[in-house]
């Protein structure tokens, strides 16, 4: 496999080259009634929230929830990767109602998820932990191109040029249709403050009605150390010519704040900027 490709784009989007020669594949995918989708920009908290429906989902049963590793028990909508079947071709050969998660914004979505009237969980993070977190995968993760220093990759979010492109589009324009559509809005911020909480909303807006013993037992299942210590959501069964894991854990730190330890003043300010430039026709707030 070759490393580190450039990205390709997508319409106006950047992405991974091989998720992007899947494209048609993609674009053209059939969702079903009754299908759920994981909506995040990248590095927002995708697998915690994909470990939390799948246990939601099977009555919390931890059996349940190691009959596979999370990348295969919650499809990627748009992973592929060469000599092997893509989830595409993966998701076809599900019945319906299929769980998957994808991290592609809204007006690239297919349109099939919107005929369908899909049930869509979205999960939004600050944005600047997600830049942390999205440099240290990209260092790790060899299907993306080489970050360069914490600097360069800094602008490089800034512009929007990263996979996935811009941060800021991508989190407002699910928050605006969020009542119109069958969405529900979740913060990663929240979702450490009280998780059982979150849960719940999970757990109401899927039609489960589970006991207090249950929301335990999956919020026990679903705290960052033992997901950390969880082959089956730790991604540790992903080889390392993949997922270089000796460059940076998948599961790093799971908290809020880490940028204070990568930001200098200057940066702080320079993003700060573009916060407050792109967030000022919103009423979409963050914690940092």
């Amino acid at each position: 496999m070759a490393s580190r490709p450039p990205l390709k784009m997508v319409g106006d989007m950047p992405l991974v080259a091989y998720f992007a020669d899947n494209w048609e594949n993609v674009r053209n995918f059939q969702a079903k009634e009754g299908d759920l989708l994981i909506d995040t920009y990248p590095k927002s908290g995708t697998t915690w929230i994909s470990e939390i429906v799948d246990l939601v989902l099977h009555d919390g049963e931890n059996k349940t929830s190691q009959r596979g590793a999370i990348f295969e028990r919650v499809t990627f909508l748009e992973f592929a990767m060469p000599d092997m079947p893509t989830d595409t071709e993966k998701l076809n050969k599900m019945k319906p109602p299929r769980l998957m998660k994808s991290h592609l914004p809204i007006h690239l979505l297919p349109e099939s998820f919107w005929e369908k009237n899909c049930k869509i969980i979205y999960v939004a993070r600050n944005p600047k932990d997600v830049l942390v977190s999205y440099y240290h995968f990209y260092r790790m993760a060899i299907i993306h191109p080489d970050p360069g220093t914490f600097d360069e990759f800094l602008h490089q979010f800034i512009k929007g040029t990263v996979s996935y492109g811009p941060w800021a589009d991508h989190i407002k324009d699910f928050w605006k249709i969020r009542h119109q559509r069958d969405i529900l809005y979740l913060f990663y911020e929240d979702m450490l403050e009280d998780p059982k909480r979150e849960i719940r909303k999970v757990m109401k807006y899927v039609g489960k009605d589970l006991p207090d013993d249950i929301v335990e037992k999956i919020h026990q299942q679903t705290t960052f150390k033992a997901m950390k210590d969880n082959p089956m959501a730790n991604y540790s069964t992903i080889p390392n010519s993949v997922m270089d894991q000796t460059i940076s854990p998948f599961m790093r730190k799971g908290t809020c704040g880490d940028w204070k330890t990568h930001f200098t003043v200057a940066q702080n300010e320079l993003f700060d900027e573009y916060y407050k430039k792109e967030m000022s026709d919103t009423d979409l707030t963050f914690c940092f």
